[in-house]
């Protein structure tokens, strides 16, 4: 079976992007949401990143 990088509905906090990067590596949602809050603080361009992912990313109710 093919991986494919969407966003989750269950258990999201903003938008579900990762949520859905953490089920696609297979890791604790938390981690992904600590390294993205690290990278927002540190390079600044962390939310525009987000907001991106949140627009291109599929649902994963539209892809299953």
């Amino acid at each position: 079976m093919k991986k494919r990088l969407y966003k989750i509905e269950q258990g999201k906090k903003l938008d579900g992007v990762c949520g859905g990067i953490a089920e696609y590596f297979d890791i604790d949602p938390t981690i992904i949401r600590l390294v993205w809050i690290i990278f927002t603080a540190c390079v600044g361009s962390g939310i525009i990143a987000y907001i991106i992912a949140a627009i291109v990313m599929p649902k994963k109710s539209d892809i299953m």
